[in-house]
């Protein structure tokens, strides 16, 4: 009777989770138009049998970096009635995108009244689940400021980051006599006017986030997913972080969280939406590389790379379990043994197989022998995959064995959004799974890690700004395309019987940070 009784249990829980997409629509507003924000997540969620309502492309934040958030409010009050579930960026409802928060010089009034909303929005649709997702501004260092911040931080950005890394270890621990003399000499050179602007629109940015908070512990929210945009373990963006933590502290994870990250947030949404829509707890191991492993601070976080993987699973809403062979997804996380990570524009990420790869590719083989549905977090090099490790990929003939992979901006990036769409490919077919590979290949490896440098020495040797490409736009997609078509032929070995045709990339945001490239895979029947 037992047998009996767990068989139908197990075909009630298989037939409620395949089945409840069907019909379904999720209102999606993206943190931005960026691909790896908008196309790539709602290409994630069709693959489920989920139709996914956006806002008009031209509401959102795009190459001009500015999205309208009153559109963006009338569209979703017109839009909520024909949802069943709702996510929604915060940044995008509230100064128009990521950029635009960190240029905005809205009046503080403006803001909170836009913050406002999202209670009357759940007033007017109260049995809509709404999940949302929103970012503490990033600190960065100058040389990372470009045009992404306002213009004083060019100037001043390096005695910004000082300073307020200063502040935070301060509240943290004792600073050094040479390190408070430092405090008051890099206070003193900052321009009053400019720190009181930067402070300003930082405090907005921090009253907004906390007042989401206030709004999930009410009910409003299912979940409130708050990211860290680019920082450091000392920086203002992890002071605030640290302040929001504490309030949201009579919370449990499974309703709010803060974390590192920006980009994958909206995926992680998604996938929380989805699986409690489906009723579906997933369950993950991680296996660390030797080494510091877990405890490898990535280049452009706040926190170590295994507490960002723990958050992301929490965030999917999944549950991390030890046992490899009963998981749902087996994550194995690609890791340095010194902890060390560089940008993948680095001479280090070549071709050369190093001895911790060979740490690392052992038990991947042995999870793949034993039929474990493996994704591979590439996070030893920031903004693109490891040449080395994706080499011997191909070479064992491993590339289309796994179930996701992710290797693309920051650490946190890349293995937040893989395991938001690591854990749905349980839902998927073999063509849908071998789709998304080719998807973050393309990207992440070929694009991020190889081409882009390809790309971007040319714009410097005919004299133009690689992140101001409006004049040269059509010859550097077709420079683009030549070399990415390069690429896939030479790297790319598809599973048998299928093929890439249609096969095109963009630059869609006139720069080159970041590409758009589609395909349509054909075969595999």
């Amino acid at each position: 009777m037992k047998q009996i009784f767990f068989l139908l249990m197990a075909l009630i829980i298989f037939f409620t989770s395949t089945v409840s997409a069907q019909g379904k629509k999720i209102l999606y507003v993206p943190l931005d138009s960026r691909p790896v924000n908008f196309y790539q997540v709602v290409d994630v969620a069709k693959k489920l049998g989920y139709e996914i309502l956006t806002p008009p492309e031209k509401f959102l934040g795009s190459k001009n970096f500015h999205g309208d958030p009153d559109k963006l409010w009338t569209w979703l009050d017109e839009t909520a009635p024909l949802a069943d579930i709702a996510v929604i960026s915060t940044d995008a409802m509230i100064y128009g995108s990521l950029v635009a928060s960190r240029l905005q010089d809205l009046d503080p009034p403006k803001i909170m009244a836009r913050a406002k909303r999202f209670q009357t929005f759940d007033e007017k649709f109260p049995r809509l689940p709404i999940y949302v997702f929103g970012t503490i501004m990033r600190t960065p260092r100058s040389e990372l400021a470009s045009s992404f911040e306002p213009e004083y931080y060019k100037t001043y950005g390096t005695l910004f980051f000082n300073y307020t890394a200063l502040l935070d270890k301060q509240e943290m621990q004792k600073l050094s006599r040479k390190e408070q003399k430092q405090l008051k000499e890099l206070e003193a050179q900052i321009p009053k006017e400019y720190f009181e602007d930067w402070s300003e629109r930082r405090q907005e940015n921090f009253d907004a986030n906390k007042y989401m908070i206030d709004l999930t512990r009410e009910g409003v929210f299912e979940y409130f997913l708050l990211g860290c945009d680019d920082s450091a373990m000392f920086s203002q963006t992890h002071r605030e972080s640290r302040k929001l933590t504490e309030h949201a502290s009579d919370l449990g994870k499974t309703v709010v969280q803060v974390t590192s990250g920006a980009d994958e947030l909206g995926m992680l949404m998604i996938t929380r939406a989805i699986n409690q829509d489906k009723h579906f707890i997933p369950f993950v191991s991680v296996m660390y590389n030797e080494g510091k492993g877990a405890e490898t601070f990535p280049t452009f976080c706040n926190e170590p790379i295994g507490v960002s993987v723990d958050a992301a699973i929490i965030a999917a809403g999944g549950l991390r379990i030890p046992a490899h062979e009963r998981a749902d997804l087996v994550l194995a996380v690609n890791t340095r043994a010194n902890g060390k990570t560089f940008d993948a524009a680095s001479k280090k990420n070549n071709l050369k197989m190093r001895g911790d790869l060979k740490t690392f590719l052992k038990p991947v083989k042995d999870f793949l022998s034993k039929d474990y549905p493996v994704a591979v977090a590439d996070i030893t090099f920031a903004n693109g995959a490891d040449n080395a490790l994706m080499n011997q990929l191909k070479r064992d003939d491993l590339q289309f064995k796994l179930r996701a992979y992710g290797g693309w901006n920051t650490a946190s990036n890349a293995s937040g959004f893989l395991i938001g769409t690591g854990v749905l490919t349980k839902f998927m077919n073999d063509k849908d799974v071998t789709e998304l590979l080719i998807m973050r290949y393309l990207d992440d490896w070929a694009y991020q890690a190889n081409v882009r440098q390809e790309i971007i020495a040319e714009c410097y040797r005919v004299g133009v700004n690689p992140y101001k490409l409006d004049d040269v736009i059509d010859q550097m997609n077709s420079l683009t395309n030549e070399k990415m078509h390069a690429f896939v032929s030479e790297n790319l070995i598809l599973p048998k019987n299928f093929r890439l045709e249609n096969f095109k990339v963009t630059l869609p945001w006139m720069r080159c940070f970041e590409c758009d490239p589609r395909f349509d895979l054909v075969g595999g029947d």
